[in-house]
């Protein structure tokens, strides 16, 4: 069998969780079977079983200045995808960015198609401000794919119901396939030359994140004022802004505050892995979430966490258990239980141990692999029944 995923976001040039989804989970895949990965970008690399090819776009898109340009690229790229032979057994297409070439691949090459929601732009109204009118066109592109495509995958049960909620489509037709975690990979490490480096102070909360008003990171710094008595550093691992000018509302409402340490790159996975393995606490607090790869990295490192009770974070932080979900969007309730964690280090130790047993049991990269191959098989057995 050979698939071919295609996606907006692959290694190096990853700044969200559906690009770490990706890049794992075609990994994980190219043990099982052949995978051939089409990606925005300049890259190319072959490996046994794993073969990646970028497509850079169109160079006049590149320097617009409409807001709605981005989303233009994107069907460009789609276009590109498309015109170089596809040897697939099926297409199986990442966010909306895709969406399009997976349709037309479908009715060019006669292939299944298979989309994965990581998110669903009707629940995402802050994107005209990053897309102008260009949000209308992405909205309308993803609701292509899912009306076309053979199998939807939800990473959440509860993005399964936003989806019957938004789109005219077949419960039976919507599959649920969480997200995963390399274990292996993140793991606590006693290694601290980053955090020396950069100036973290233990005890610190540790946020990580796109720079985007759906992971709410003006709320968390909001909280950071109701816990001025308490010393608590705050570490922002945050970059990628939705908008230049989102990025200087954040600048504004931390500049001066020495509690406050933001590392504003890209920041590479073992010093991420440092960052986890010595927080305090690793906080959440997304205002939408259909997942959060985030919190399985976090408890894969045996860091408690505080998030909110918004999505999939539901189906992967276990309230009382592995950490503390909160209202989203209520930065009082936020800082009331990072309160409550700092005060107890006997239920952080508890949270420590139960998160890595949680993942352990349930969100491992080769569970979700296999789960994915029988869907193929599936899906491709529909198609060609004997």
């Amino acid at each position: 069998m050979r698939a071919a995923l295609f996606t907006n976001e692959y290694p190096p040039y990853i700044y969200g969780g559906a690009g770490v989804h990706v890049d794992y989970l075609s990994r994980a895949l190219a043990e099982l079977i052949e995978v051939e990965v089409r990606a925005f970008g300049d890259q190319d690399a072959s490996d046994p079983n794993l073969r990646i090819v970028g497509f850079p776009g169109w160079d006049r898109l590149a320097h617009s200045d409409q807001p709605f340009a981005k989303t233009l690229q994107a069907l460009a790229v789609n276009l590109a995808f498309n015109g170089q032979p596809l040897g697939a057994d099926l297409v199986h297409c990442h966010t909306w960015y895709t969406f399009f070439a997976g349709f037309l691949a479908k009715l060019l090459y006669g292939i299944p198609l298979i989309v994965t929601m990581h998110s669903l732009e009707p629940l995402r109204p802050w994107k005209e401000e990053q897309l102008g009118s260009g949000y209308a066109l992405s909205s309308w592109i993803e609701r292509n794919g899912v009306g076309a495509a053979d199998r939807v995958i939800a990473v959440s049960a509860e993005m399964k119901e936003d989806i019957l909620r938004f789109y005219e489509v077949s419960p039976e037709k919507v599959v649920v396939i969480h997200n995963g975690v390399d274990l292996r990979q993140y793991q606590p490490t006693l290694e601290r030359d980053f955090l020396l480096e950069r100036g973290v102070r233990p005890p610190y909360l540790l946020f990580v994140g796109r720079i985007s008003r759906q992971k709410g990171i003006l709320q968390l710094v909001a909280a950071m004022d109701s816990l001025n008595d308490l010393d608590l550093q705050l570490v922002l691992c945050a970059s990628a802004p939705d908008t230049p000018g989102l990025e200087a509302e954040l600048r504004e409402k931390i500049a001066g505050n020495p509690r406050i340490l933001w590392l504003n790159e890209m920041v590479p996975k073992p010093q991420v892995i440092q960052l986890y393995s010595h927080a305090a606490a690793f906080v959440c607090p997304s205002v939408y979430e259909p997942f959060g790869i985030i919190n399985l990295e976090a408890m894969a490192c045996r860091t408690p966490v505080v998030a909110s009770r918004v999505g999939g974070i539901k189906e992967v932080v276990v309230h009382g258990e592995t950490g503390l979900l909160v209202p989203p969007d209520d930065p009082a309730e936020l800082a009331a239980a990072i309160r409550k964690l700092m005060a107890d280090p006997g239920l952080r130790e508890r949270f420590r141990t139960a998160g890595r047993k949680r993942v352990e049991q349930f969100f491992g990269w080769d569970v979700i692999a296999r789960r994915t191959v029988e869907l193929y098989q599936k899906v491709l057995t529909e198609a060609s029944p004997v």
